[in-house]
């Protein structure tokens, strides 16, 4: 099964989680970057409040089609209970192009429901979710949630 991995990650927990899923499958893997700025204390705030928005931003040119994958995990942080910004963008950027989908995503401790619920609207019924906090990232303290995701 062809595999791609896509995610955006604004404090690089996300990113390490995304290589260790495209480490386990195989898989392409495409780091979002947006064209707005969500750095430091006032990027952090600009995307707290567009998260609530719902709103969609351009993005840089990405490499991979979703449309050839049979599986596409979708990762990003918990913005307000939301999908960061700039995955949310990609996925409606991306509508009708995923066949499978799995969605993971960091958070400091809550908002995964609500993030994974806005993610399914905006695409497809993922076959699997995995949510995991930023202490059990930084700390490699996920292993058997992974393997149960990645089955």
């Amino acid at each position: 099964m062809k595999s791609l991995v896509v995610y955006y990650s604004r404090t690089n927990t996300t990113k390490k989680l995304a290589e260790a899923i495209a480490s386990n499958v195989n898989a392409d893997i495409e780091e979002i970057i947006p064209k707005t700025n969500y750095k430091g204390k006032i990027g952090y705030a600009r995307g707290g409040k567009d998260a609530i928005s719902s709103k969609v931003i351009d993005l840089e040119t990405q490499k991979y089609n979703p449309e050839d994958y049979d599986m596409v995990y979708l990762g990003c942080p918990v913005w307000a209970s939301r999908p960061a910004t700039p995955l949310y963008s990609y996925i409606k950027n991306n509508e009708g192009k995923f066949k499978n989908v799995k969605f993971f995503a960091t958070a400091g401790s809550s908002g995964f429901e609500g993030t994974f619920k806005h993610m399914e609207e905006a695409s497809i019924k993922p076959q699997k979710t995995l949510a995991l906090t930023t202490k059990e990232v930084k700390k490699d303290l996920f292993e058997d949630k992974l393997s149960s995701f990645l089955e």
